[in-house]
């Protein structure tokens, strides 16, 4: 037996309420994971549906968002609760963070009575014509910068 102890830090999400967005997501039977609940990997792949869905809401995609490309720097995802087959996800999304080339875009993914994950993505904004991060638009911060 080792006399060492390793523990691992756990992420921990600390973010606003003020979100500007919502959606509803069902889990699909495709989403599920061999303990029969939303697979971690899946989560990452609603978030970016998610995402998708917030920036056409706004009359932007991930290739055009004001005039840049956005990448994803980053992500950090805090599970709280397993969701199943049929459960519809209620994945609220905000902007906060911003910096000259960057920002950060956090989601509260929800079933109607539990808390299922906090998410966050690192968003780098970039040209790929030029294949460099470039500055945030100044209309996206004044459009996204309410939280």
């Amino acid at each position: 037996m080792s006399k060492y102890i390793y523990r691992m830090a756990r992420i921990k999400l600390d973010f606003s309420d003020k979100f500007l967005f919502s959606t509803i997501i069902p889990v699909r039977i495709t989403d599920l994971n061999y303990g029969n609940h939303l697979a971690n990997d899946k989560v990452l792949s609603i978030i970016h549906e998610a995402r998708i869905q917030f920036f056409q809401h706004y009359g932007y995609s991930e290739l055009d968002l004001g005039g840049v490309s956005v990448i994803m720097g980053d992500v950090a995802i805090e599970y709280k609760n397993q969701a199943f087959y049929g459960d519809e996800l209620l994945i609220e999304i905000g902007v906060q963070d911003f910096s000259r080339v960057s920002f950060d875009i956090i989601y509260k993914i929800s079933t109607k009575d539990k808390l299922i994950v906090k998410a966050k993505t690192g968003i780098v904004t970039f040209d790929y014509q030029q294949n460099k991060v470039v500055e945030v638009p100044q209309k996206i911060k004044d459009l996204f910068e309410v939280v």
